[in-house]
Order: C-alpha cells, then sequence, then structure tokens
C-alpha cells in the first residue's frame, strides 16, 4: 500500500498548484517577494509610506454556506466570501490589507474544483487590493464528506498608529451610517439552511431570481470605498455587521456609557430577510442578533459630516443610509 492507496494523491496536489498559480499571479502588488510554492510568503512593508507602521491581522472561515455551494456545485464565489470576511475585519481599524493566505482542506482532492475556489479567493483579492502570497491545500481522507471541503484565511494589513480606528473617540450626538450588505453574507447559514435548503432550486418572484442564487451571492468588499473615504471624514469607529448581528458588533467599537440607537425603518430590508423572519417566526430583535439585515458595515462619525459620507458612498456605488446615532446608556444597543 502506497500513499495513494491511502487516499492522498500527491500528483493532484501538484496538478491543483498548476492550476492555482495563474489566479494567484494577478493579486500581487508593490511588496509581494518571490512566487508560490515556497514554504511561506514574503512581503516587504514601504517603510516610507508610513511614520509608525501597525500591522493588523485576521482570520475568518466561510463557514456551513459552504454547504451551499456543495448543493449548487458553485465554487468561483465562496473564496471572495472567505477573502471579504477578513478583510472587512481589519478594516475596522483603518487598517490597508496588504496580504491574504488561504486554507483549503478537503477529503479528496479534485485540482479543477479547487482552482475554482481559489479563482475566488484571488478575486477577493483583486478587490481588497491585497496579494495572495500563499496558503496550503490539504487532501485528508475520511475528514470530509464525498465533495466537501472547508475553506479558512488570513489578512494582513497596515496602519499608522496614530490613524488607527478603535472607537474611542466615539460621543454623543455621533452619528451612524450603514453600507449595505449584498445579502445575507456568510453569517447565520446553519439558520438559513433549516429554513431554505430544499428550496434553492425554487424561482422567488420576491428575489427576483432562485434562492440558491441569491443565497451564493459573496458577501460584499468594502475596503477600497472606505480607505477612500478615511481620507475625507472623521470616522471614529466601523463595525463589521457579521455572526451576531447588530447586538453582537455594534457595541464592539463603544465606551462605556454609550448606546447606539439604530432606527429600523431607516433603510428597506431586502426582501430574503422578510422571506427568513416569515419562514422562522424569530422577532425583530431575534433577527437583528443572528442577521445583517440589509446592513454590511456600520460606521459612527462627526453628525455634521454624515450626508457627505453618505454621497460619497452613493456616488461610487454603495447604497449608505443614516441609521441611527449615539446616546448616553448602558454600553449595547436599543432598536
Amino acid at each position: 500500500m502506497d500513499y495513494k492507496d491511502a487516499g492522498v494523491d500527491v500528483n493532484a496536489g501538484y496538478e491543483a498548484v498548476r492550476l492555482i498559480k495563474q489566479h494567484v499571479a494577478r493579486t500581487f502588488i508593490p511588496g509581494v517577494i518571490g512566487d508560490i510554492g515556497s514554504f511561506s510568503g514574503l512581503f516587504a512593508i514601504d517603510k516610507d509610506a508610513y511614520k509608525e507602521p501597525v500591522l493588523v491581522s485576521g482570520a475568518d472561515g466561510v463557514g456551513t454556506k459552504l454547504k451551499i455551494a456543495f448543493a449548487l456545485d458553485r465554487h468561483d464565489t465562496v473564496g471572495i466570501d472567505c477573502v471579504a470576511m477578513c478583510v472587512n475585519d481589519i478594516l475596522c481599524q483603518g487598517a490597508k490589507p496588504l496580504f491574504f493566505l488561504d486554507y483549503l482542506a478537503t477529503g479528496k482532492l479534485e485540482p479543477a474544483k479547487a482552482a475554482k475556489v481559489v479563482k475566488g479567493v484571488a478575486d477577493g483579492c483583486m478587490e481588497a487590493g491585497c496579494a495572495l502570497i500563499g496558503g496550503e491545500t490539504a487532501e485528508m481522507p475520511d475528514m470530509y464528506a464525498a465533495g466537501e471541503y472547508d475553506l479558512a484565511g488570513f489578512a494582513v494589513g497596515i496602519v499608522d498608529r496614530d490613524n488607527v480606528i478603535t472607537g474611542q473617540r466615539i460621543q454623543k450626538g455621533d452619528a451612524l451610517i450603514g453600507l449595505a450588505s449584498s445579502g445575507v453574507h456568510s453569517n447565520g447559514f446553519s439558520l438559513v439552511r433549516r429554513l431554505l435548503m430544499d428550496k434553492l432550486d425554487e424561482y422567488s418572484d420576491e428575489l427576483d431570481c432562485t434562492f440558491g442564487e441569491e443565497l451564493i451571492k459573496p458577501t460584499r468588499i468594502y475596503v477600497k470605498p472606505v480607505l477612500e473615504a478615511l481620507k475625507a471624514f472623521d470616522i471614529k469607529g466601523m463595525a463589521h455587521i457579521t455572526g451576531g448581528g447588530f447586538i453582537e458588533n455594534i457595541p464592539r467599537m463603544l465606551n462605556k456609557g454609550l448606546t447606539a440607537v439604530i432606527d429600523r425603518g431607516a433603510w428597506h430590508r431586502p426582501p430574503i430577510f422578510q422571506i427568513l423572519q416569515r419562514l422562522s417566526g424569530l422577532d425583530d430583535t431575534s433577527m437583528f442578533n443572528t442577521f445583517n439585515m440589509g446592513i454590511g458595515l456600520v460606521m459612527a462619525l462627526p453628525p455634521n459630516q454624515a450626508d457627505g459620507a453618505v454621497a460619497f458612498f452613493e456616488n461610487v456605488g454603495c447604497q449608505t443610509h443614516i441609521i441611527g446615532s449615539i446616546e448616553e446608556g448602558p454600553k449595547g444597543i436599543r432598536l
């Protein structure tokens, strides 16, 4: 019995790397040293661009949204989700993403499928303006069901120490603006699958597409417009609306004694959330504690800058709303 008989085909690994290289190469930006295939990825920081550079890192995965990809046999977008979950997180500290590494694990490596997944990762990196400089493709027999895989990633960004966004300057009276999500993004899918897994091929008039097409939409990446906005507006805090929805994530940028007051009528909730609420029977509090409800990123800034910031994001194609304000009270959120 050899390694292939035991379930690991090293030649499939070599073929996967060959197919992946073309996608990796197009993400390379100034600072990348070398090519993929080494034991690690190298990136040189432009020391002249930063007075006191601080590295900001984040790791995340796609979660059970992958089950939707398996059912639809669509593997070219979950990589965008993986990148988005990481780069949007480090963006909340004001960091510009520099590079990304991915981890793809499967029971039996299928090179063509792996290449589709990594194409999505590369697409996400291009959208975020960062480089894909390495990763790992692991073939682990008996760990995953046939045709399934797991995908996770790790991003590193950079920001000057003086420009790190911590939320410490947020104060009573500041406005909250919300940047629209592209849909459910990559959170809440353990519940979503219970409600809609048997309807993926069903067309919905409310959605103007099938449920599967709606659910596979990749997470929106906010990096480029937000980095530009940071040059023009005094953005004091940011919250990426991921697992835990509004109720868990918005308080993470607040100091003690401050409450985020959210006007639930300030934006139109996308139809998918109306459908999920109807099917689940959840009240509004539970929905806002599970899903992004159509808002993927929340920012706090001075009230006299709110209208200008909304106009800025709308002008670059990102629907944005003034969704609330900061008041004194117990640290948390009030709907």
